[in-house]
């Protein structure tokens, strides 16, 4: 390599003011990075060209509080958007770099989580029964803290605990050590959030924590978790949310591949990749894609919501994403490519104060001791790793046993990675059959669908699901735009010929500025008998103005699979509400279920579970409702079902 070796480049970094980054993103280098530093206010006002218009390349910590730029609320902590120009790099052999690197420990002082287990528990049990059991989202991560005081040189541990995580971390997408004035930030990060190369944007979407037990993991204990109904529908939900993202930025919607294992030291996760065509300015698919729904929840608008609600103090990077924005030399289209991995697994070193971050995501059958457990595993990864706590040392899996008359001396040969147990393949390749096939196979809307030559409005009720039936509705040839729920004119509603009024959070019989817009989409065009599709929330909105009653379920359905009849024809279809409309035979309507699902009153066509009374869809005179969300790919037969609903109105 030219210019300094790598002893004393190190050496003098550590020594020195300056700011710096090491990253290692590959088995074989470690990049140093170094520049100015530059705080904006805004995506849009990252550098990513100097004054006389040539490209720069760019490392940006992107904090959590930026989702003001999407309308969301959050505790405002005004961390800057820190970015760094960087002016040198130069690619270290990750060997030489370990061997230059200090390694003695960095003790900490009076070490713990800033908030206690038990009242931890309680915010676990007040999430599920006051957000997720009254409708206001799927799935939420809460934080919490371990914090320790630190009394040593601030770079000099930013250092140490780099080379540790090279050492004893496996598995990170990025490994690295952001080094700034009055900030330090170093960690491994096992996802990343997004990227988007040569026109491709690519999520990784990961979910499910296997904390290895002690003397590693073995395909029969990791069996055991890929089983776990909860585990299983945690990754679904995930994968669902950072669709609705890819089906905003990506002019093909977005395609499913795995599922995956990320196998690290002391935890493994299982994790999908969402791949789909883009030419957006990688800071709009940055925008459009804070943040990643493994640390924030969903619907994400909402999910910001939860968090303010029962995060007492702001978040700081945590959740946020490191972005390394780097020119491509491209002279149309986007000029940058970007490499952006989530901000978690990482320790923050300020003012001689550690801070490491965890959340547990919490769905409606999370148990409250079990989502502690979940965050003292996540920290003790991190600790672990970058030597606070002792480590441990056991492999993952134990070596087959060697035969009695092999050589003694020879080399022990690596272990396979449990993914390639095939035990192990099968159990994930199994979740897939669960899945919809759209959402796995190529896709390239060209305008020729069944509806080819009709407009389609989609009403945003402030749950992005609807970028996903904006898809699946172009793909069917409709002409789609979407509309927030604020936005949205009595004019446009009248013009489009489909109507679909969209999902949200929230109880359907609340009298908020929200819930009465879509109120008044609803009944508009079912006065007029203009063609609407409702979903979900607005299907429960539908059902209420046609008389029937509105209720909370005893156990939220928040990404639930069922098969359902739907007029007459089975449907595997992905449900995401808390709350139902509920029909009653003998009621005073009238209204007999005649041995099957399906029940006529007043030329309205009930959908209903022939025991609860649960109404999954709704036909009439110009409508059509769905209680499920047809785009989810927990709707197997989502889009045979969407047509079907869509050829009725029509």
């Amino acid at each position: 390599m030219t210019g300094p070796d790598p002893s004393s480049l190190l050496r003098d970094l550590a020594g020195g003011t300056a700011p710096f980054a090491l990253i290692a993103r590959d088995g074989a280098t470690v990049e140093v990075l170094t520049g100015d530093v530059v705080d904006v206010e805004l995506l849009a006002d990252i550098p990513l060209t100097d004054a006389e218009g040539i490209a720069r390349e760019i490392l940006a910590l992107v904090p959590y509080r930026q989702v003001r730029e999407r309308g969301f609320v959050c505790h405002d902590d005004a961390a800057p958007l820190r970015c760094l120009v960087i002016d040198e790099r130069v690619a270290v052999p990750r060997a030489e770099a370990m061997a230059s690197l200090p390694s003695s420990p960095v003790p900490l002082a009076d070490a713990g989580f800033d908030i206690a287990d038990e009242e931890y528990a309680d915010i676990v049990r007040r999430v599920i029964a006051e957000e997720i059991g009254r409708g206001e989202g799927a799935n939420f991560v809460i934080r919490r803290d371990f914090v320790a005081g630190v009394d040593a040189d601030p770079r000099l541990a930013a250092l140490t605990w780099f080379r540790a995580l090279l050492q004893h971390e496996k598995g990170a997408y990025w490994t690295f050590a952001v080094v700034t004035d009055g900030h330090i930030a170093v960690g491994a990060s096992p996802e990343a959030h997004v990227s988007a190369k040569d026109g491709i944007v690519t999520m990784n979407p990961i979910s499910g924590t296997f904390r290895h037990p002690a003397g590693g993991a073995t395909a029969d204990t990791l069996a055991e978790f890929l089983r776990s109904t909860k585990e299983t529908e945690e990754l679904f939900m995930v994968v669902d949310e950072e669709l609705k993202m890819m089906s905003a930025v990506c002019s093909d919607g977005g395609r499913i591949t795995g599922p995956h294992l990320k196998e690290m030291s002391r935890l493994t996760h299982t994790e999908y990749m969402l791949r789909g065509r883009s030419d957006l300015d990688p800071r709009d698919i940055l925008r459009e894609t804070m943040f990643a729904p493994t640390v924030t929840g969903s619907p994400m608008q909402n999910a910001c919501t939860v968090i303010a609600r029962h995060e007492s103090a702001p978040r700081g990077y945590y959740s946020g994403v490191a972005a390394l924005f780097t020119p491509n030399g491209a002279t149309e289209g986007p000029t940058h490519d970007l490499d952006a991995p989530i901000l978690i697994r990482t320790a923050y070193l300020v003012d001689g104060r550690l801070r490491v971050p965890v959340g547990a995501t919490l769905v409606r059958h999370s148990d409250p001791y079990g989502e502690v457990g979940e965050t003292h595993g996540k920290a003790a990864g991190v600790l672990g790793a970058i030597g606070a706590i002792p480590r441990d040392s056991a492999p993952v899996a134990p070596a087959p046993a060697a035969p009695a008359d092999a050589d003694p001396d020879a080399p022990v040969a690596p272990r396979r990675p449990l993914g390639e147990d095939p035990a192990i393949a099968e159990l994930l390749a199994s979740r897939n059959d669960r899945l919809a096939p759209f959402w796995m196979n190529p896709q390239d809307p060209d305008g020729s669908g069944p509806f080819a030559g009709r407009t389609a409005l989609v009403v945003d009720a402030e749950d992005r699901f609807t970028t996903m039936l904006a898809h699946q509705l172009r793909h069917l040839g409709l002409d789609t735009r979407i509309v927030h729920w604020s936005e949205v004119t009595d004019a446009e509603i009248d013009a489009a010929d489909l109507v679909v009024s969209g999902p949200g959070p929230g109880d359907p019989r609340d009298a908020t500025p929200r819930m009465q817009a879509m109120q008044h989409v609803v009944g508009r065009r079912t006065a007029r008998r203009d063609p609407l599709l409702a979903v979900c929330l607005s299907h429960q909105i539908l059902a209420d103005s046609l008389g029937i009653e509105l209720m909370p379920l005893d156990r939220p359905h928040q990404g639930l699979q069922k098969s359902v009849d739907l007029f007459g024809e089975d449907a595997s279809i992905g449900f995401y509400n808390t709350f139902t409309a509920r029909v009653h035979p003998g009621d005073r309507r009238g209204m007999t279920y005649g041995g099957g699902d399906v029940v006529t009153h007043l030329d309205i066509d009930v959908a209903a579970d022939p025991v609860t009374g649960d109404v999954y869809a709704l036909r009439g005179p110009g409508f059509a409702s769905v209680q499920g969300h047809l785009e989810s790919i927990l709707s197997r037969d989502g889009m045979r079902t969407l047509e079907r609903l869509i050829a009725h109105v029509l």
